[in-house]
């Protein structure tokens, strides 16, 4: 008996070894546009973010180096699809980061489902991936157009924003921010009054912002990105639509603090938005954002912050499950709390999303600003439960309904 109880002892121990120990290396594949549009608000940067993470982890996860390898999509579901596929079948990617773009997220939310492997979006925001398209195998960490639109769109209606013009970006990402956005204008009695479609990366939005200032409307809609964002914004100043003297006020939907520091905190005056992340609002955000200024040397975008949440959670996810196993890492990834800069008491629910807070942002004064960055005042807390498309509402076939 007492021979046998000796050989059980030794077999869970040397059980317990393997089970901490992987047969390869995890590796994580950051893929989004390196070198576009999109570049300066995820990009290089957010690999180095990534590279953060992995360093303060420890750099290693059952027993074995932690492997790192980034790609350029370049805006092209084809071309990521592509990367995506061979990543997967030949280079044993584990995870694949970031994107960028929400075509290319779309697109690689079926295969990363039907290879059985993870993607963890930060820089594409369509709700549709973890609304209508959710899948288990997909996650949303950082926002999407249903939360942003709901954080901005609620705090400009209660200070009498309540005729809205949409300009809006031709593609799937500024379809679903003006829709996620209309809809919360109609359901709280605001009235949208008009709304324009430009290409993008459009360089000339006269035509689009006389639309807008012939409509009536007290807000000006921003439902695009990045250059296009800053284009619209800077012209819409030359036009005389916003300003001191302007009953225009801005609802920026996704406006990231590199769009910040491109427009000049001149052309600011009037602009809300939301955003995840802020570097000046507390102390662990200003840490983090002194870390990262120290080797990129700007503040970090919303998304490169929540890059480095995201890549960490999932190496924790890895660490608790003690494998490389899809199927027990998603149950970790799913189960494990949210604790970090980022997030305070975060979650990730059934349909993919990362539930956290946000916060809503106003532009300062010139004469406000005390430095090159200081661009905003945090003017309140979006509490999570009304940021994020309510569990009723939501269209995802994986979601639990109250």
């Amino acid at each position: 008996m007492k021979k046998m109880l000796t050989s059980l002892i030794v077999f869970l121990s040397l059980s317990s070894a393997h089970a901490q120990t992987a047969s390869k290396p995890v590796k994580l594949g950051v893929l989004n546009d390196q070198s576009g549009q999109y570049a300066d608000a995820a990009g290089p940067a957010s690999v180095e973010v990534a590279k953060m993470a992995i360093a303060d982890f420890g750099g290693k996860l059952l027993g074995q180096p932690i492997d790192l390898i980034f790609a350029d999509h370049q805006n092209k579901a084809d071309i990521a699809s592509g990367i995506a596929r061979r990543w997967i079948d030949t280079e044993n990617v584990d995870v694949i980061l970031d994107i960028g773009n929400s075509a290319v997220a779309l697109a690689l939310s079926d295969i990363v489902r039907d290879k059985s492997k993870i993607m963890i979006v930060s820089s594409a925001g369509a709700s549709t991936i973890t609304n209508e398209k959710c899948s288990p195998n997909t996650f949303q960490w950082t926002y999407n157009t249903a939360t942003l639109a709901r954080s901005t769109a609620k705090a400009l209606l209660g200070q009498g924003g309540n005729e809205w013009f949409f300009l809006t970006a031709d593609y799937a990402f500024g379809h679903a921010f003006e829709a996620d956005a209309s809809a919360v204008v109609k359901a709280n009695g605001g009235k949208v009054v008009g709304s324009v479609r430009h290409p993008f990366n459009t360089s000339d939005f006269s035509s689009f912002l006389l639309q807008a200032q012939s409509s009536g409307a007290n807000v000006l809609a921003l439902a695009n990105a990045s250059g296009d964002t800053s284009n619209s914004l800077m012209q819409a100043h030359e036009f005389g639509l916003l300003g001191q003297k302007s009953k225009m006020k801005v609802a920026a939907l996704l406006f990231q603090i590199t769009d910040a520091k491109s427009v000049g905190l001149k052309n600011l005056q009037g602009v809300f938005t939301s955003e995840a992340y802020y570097w000046d609002r507390n102390d662990a955000s200003r840490a983090f954002g002194k870390r990262f200024f120290d080797k990129i040397g700007r503040m970090p975008t919303m998304v490169q912050a929540g890059m480095y949440s995201a890549t960490l959670h999932y190496l924790k996810a890895v660490e608790a499950a003690g494998t490389l196993d899809t199927a027990a890492v998603l149950a970790k990834f799913r189960s494990l709390p949210v604790n970090d800069f980022f997030a305070e008491k975060g979650y990730v629910r059934e349909d993919g999303m990362h539930i956290h807070d946000y916060y809503l942002l106003r532009a300062k004064t010139v004469e406000q600003s005390k430095g090159p960055w200081d661009f905003y005042d945090v003017v309140a807390t979006v509490p999570a439960d009304d940021a994020n498309i309510p569990r009723d509402h939501s269209k995802c076939s994986l979601m639990k309904k109250s």
